[in-house]
């Protein structure tokens, strides 16, 4: 994650829709290039679920980036959450509570999206 003194929660530089368009989203707002990520664009794709990212949001994200970069795809709701709950045990991670935090039942595929990384396989 950052390395600086603030937490990317706490940054607040704006990243407009013009911003997420000069980078470039597939027809369903997924980066086309993972690499391009911020805590900034984080937010922007966030803000699409009305969530207010918090830090605990982006240790989430974080280690989806983590597993996409280990294993070379982005998660699938089964994996995501196995992984979560070994790397982020005191989050006591479960569906339900990242239902909660990320506004959406369809987990997966928009913690993938938020994290800047491509849709999972066989995701609806």
């Amino acid at each position: 994650m950052n390395s600086s003194s603030t937490s990317p929660a706490s940054q607040t530089a704006a990243v407009t829709s013009e911003d997420l368009a000069y980078l470039g989203l597939d027809e369903e707002g997924h980066l086309l290039d993972h690499t391009q990520w911020t805590p900034q664009i984080a937010q922007q794709l966030a803000d699409t679920l009305s969530v207010k990212l918090t830090e605990q949001h982006y240790q989430i994200l974080q280690q989806v980036r983590d597993f996409h970069t280990q294993f070379n795809h982005p998660p699938t709701t089964r994996p995501l959450i196995k992984y979560l709950m070994k790397t982020l045990p005191e989050h006591n991670i479960s569906n339900q509570l990242l239902q909660q935090l990320f506004n959406t039942g369809l987990v997966a595929r928009h913690v993938n999206r938020i994290a800047g990384l491509p849709k999972p396989p066989n995701c609806l």
